[in-house]
């Protein structure tokens, strides 16, 4: 109802919720899923019935044409690894992938450096200074984080300042 009423496409994140016995129940409400591994990858498309939307701070040039195969959306989480496999998504034939990019709004209320996304010399995300202008070829989106134990006053904090500092794409 959630979804039908706003517009908005609800995904399972696999990290949260990975019983799979349950997908064909779980299908009726939510339409995708997001994975960070290409077994999360598979599952989604095998399991659940649709590509996934794939992110990982690190993939691998092994993993990357099963994560391809089975993924409609691609996020990276930085400019190398994007340099890296950007050249295969937009050769890739079998159906469309939107890609995206991480970005690290540099702002966040979690008080645990360890845990915070934006933590001074994260590796969590593109800053905005390096981003110039313009997003790189191909990039449809920007993906960030406000953790899930946060509220959705920190989340509304959180994308002022992404709008602050991203805003100009």
């Amino acid at each position: 109802q959630v979804a039908a009423q706003s517009g908005a496409e609800i995904i399972l994140a696999f990290k949260a919720y990975a019983l799979w016995k349950t997908f064909p129940i779980m299908r009726e409400y939510i339409s995708h899923t997001t994975a960070s591994s290409p077994f999360e990858a598979r599952l989604a498309l095998e399991e659940f019935g649709s590509l996934a939307h794939t992110y990982s701070p690190a993939y691998t040039q092994e993993d990357f044409s099963e994560i391809l195969r089975c993924s409609g959306h691609i996020t990276f989480n930085s400019l190398s690894q994007y340099r890296r496999f950007a050249s295969q998504v937009l050769a890739y034939q079998e159906h469309p992938v939107s890609m995206g990019l991480r970005v690290n709004p540099e702002y966040s209320e979690i008080e645990t450096e360890l845990y915070n996304p934006c933590a001074p010399g994260s590796r969590m995300g593109v800053i905005s200074e390096l981003l110039g202008n313009k997003l790189p070829e191909g990039i449809e989106g920007l993906h960030f984080h406000t953790l899930c134990e946060s509220s959705s006053y920190d989340l509304e904090k959180t994308l002022m300042e992404v709008e602050k500092r991203f805003g100009r794409f």
